[in-house]
């Protein structure tokens, strides 16, 4: 793959995604009072607005601030920064695997944002289940790291992806 059209596929995949999650978790915290719920088709959808100190399920949410900030903030941003280099710079890499890893550093930098900007809080809103089987709340930038993790290991062991050499 060559050097520009893997930072065009990576640009693309960051504004995109990054910039849904932002629009919608402003939409969120613009039209929904922290705590409310909306309903929709039968319940099985439900809009909450939450704001998470944690990670996905709040895990981690009762940590020290400090031990937050450095997790959560400190060490995503590494995380973030590491998955974007490796996809731009890494040989031998595949479109899906460019993409994957795209995927999830647009993951991490969309929560990221909230952390850095709301207090170490994320904004979650999104609710799925059937009756008392539900999710937990989550938000666009998670959905998108969970679709970069699948990509990344059908990528990872399909044998229809062949590495290709990075091109100047």
């Amino acid at each position: 793959m060559r050097k520009l059209t893997r930072l065009g596929l990576i640009a693309a995949i960051l504004i995109g995604c990054v910039g849904c999650d932002q629009l919608s978790k402003h939409a969120v915290r613009t039209h929904l009072e922290l705590g409310y719920s909306e309903s929709f088709l039968g319940d099985t959808l439900r809009l909450t607005h939450a704001e998470n100190p944690g990670a996905f399920l709040s895990v981690g949410a009762n940590l020290a601030a400090p031990a937050r900030i450095a997790v959560f903030q400190v060490g995503v941003g590494i995380i973030v920064l590491g998955l974007l280099l490796y996809a731009l710079l890494a040989r031998n890499l595949g479109r899906w695997t460019v993409a994957a890893l795209a995927l999830l550093a647009a993951s991490g930098l969309g929560n990221l944002i909230d952390r850095l900007a709301f207090d170490g809080r994320v904004t979650d809103f999104l609710n799925m289940g059937i009756h008392s089987l539900r999710t937990g709340i989550f938000n666009i930038a998670d959905v998108v790291g969970v679709v970069g993790v699948v990509i990344l290991l059908c990528a990872s062991g399909s044998s229809r992806e062949t590495p290709q050499a990075t091109n100047a």
